[in-house]
Formats: C-alpha cells, sequence, structure tokens
C-alpha cells in the first residue's frame, strides 16, 4: 500500500502546483508574456522533476485556454520551457542549467513553434512573421526565471521542500526523516 500512498502524494502534490500556475499566471501578467509560468516551471521542475513538471506545464496551459480564453501561445510557451528546464536540472542539480533550459525552451523553441499555431489558429499569416512572439517570449522566460531562482533559494532551505524532492525522486530520506510521512 505504500506505493499507493506515495503516488496519491505525487498528484497532489501535482494538483496543487497546477492550481498555483493557473491562479497565479493571469494575475502576474503582462500583454504577451507570461512570466509567472515561467517561474512556476522553475519552480515546479526543481520540485517535482521533468515530467511533472512538464505535465504541470501542459495541463495548466490547457486550463487557461480552456477557462480564461488564453489562446494555443499557452502550451507553446510553457511546455518546451519545462521540459528543458526539467531534463536540465534532473541531470546538472544546478538551478542555472534549469533557468536556460527554460529560456531556451519557452523563449526561443517556444516563440518560434507559436508562429505555425497561431497561423493555423488564426487561419492567416498576414502581418506575422516567425520572429513575431520571441522578443516577449524572452522577455518572459527571462523575468520569470530570475523570480523563480528567487523563489527556489527560499524553497530550498525548508526541510518540506527537500522531502517532497526526494519523493519525486523514489528515494528515501536517511535517518529518522524516513519514518515519518510527508504530511506530517
Amino acid at each position: 500500500m505504500p506505493q499507493a500512498n506515495t503516488k496519491l502524494q505525487k498528484l497532489i502534490i501535482l494538483s496543487l502546483m497546477v492550481a498555483l500556475d493557473v491562479v497565479l499566471s493571469p494575475l502576474f501578467r503582462i500583454e504577451g508574456m507570461a512570466p509567472m509560468s515561467s517561474v512556476m516551471n522553475i519552480i515546479g521542475v526543481t520540485l517535482m522533476g521533468p515530467f511533472y513538471g512538464t505535465i504541470m506545464a501542459l495541463t495548466c496551459g490547457l486550463l487557461r485556454m480552456l477557462l480564461l480564453g488564453v489562446p494555443p501561445l499557452a502550451l507553446t510557451g510553457a511546455v518546451f520551457g519545462a521540459f528543458l528546464a526539467g531534463i536540465g536540472y534532473k541531470y546538472s542539480k544546478n538551478i542555472y542549467v534549469a533557468m536556460l533550459g527554460e529560456i531556451i525552451g519557452t523563449g526561443l523553441i517556444g516563440s518560434l513553434l507559436s508562429y505555425p499555431v497561431m497561423v493555423w489558429f488564426t487561419g492567416s499569416a498576414t502581418n506575422m512573421y516567425w520572429f513575431i512572439y520571441t522578443p516577449r517570449f524572452f522577455g518572459g522566460a527571462i523575468s520569470g526565471s530570475l523570480i523563480g531562482y528567487l523563489g527556489f533559494m527560499k524553497l530550498e532551505k525548508i526541510t518540506k521542500f527537500k522531502r517532497i524532492q526526494t519523493l519525486f525522486k523514489g528515494e528515501e530520506l536517511d535517518g529518522y526523516e524516513s519514518k515519518r510521512p510527508i504530511n506530517e
């Protein structure tokens, strides 16, 4: 039964991160930029890893599209950044690599893929070119990554944050900590 409990805990934490992202992203939005999405991507991938971080970004993008009427830019802007940030952090354990992954994934890859998606979505390529979204996506990704870095530095000092990280890595905490449930 411990495995079912672990899966449930992971889903609960993922749900909380999705809820935070969906609520905070429109509150701290600059037209054409979503820096809070990058903040949540950085914190999400450092907490949950690349798989759950990417699932979080995908789910948040879909929810923002369905509930808030945001165009498909919500997906192209967040998913690639979360994936590259997660892979970068998983293999380097370095927040700077995660930030670089977020900036390249969102600022470059996401912005370039947004052009064909928006041409398809709007049905017109008039007044659009490949780099139309790049400045705003880079601006949002850079500012969001910096804020995410500051948030991560504060969260890293919290024992509960470290315990949740070990839950997503599938590791046991050493000594007394491993005997305590995560919800204590």
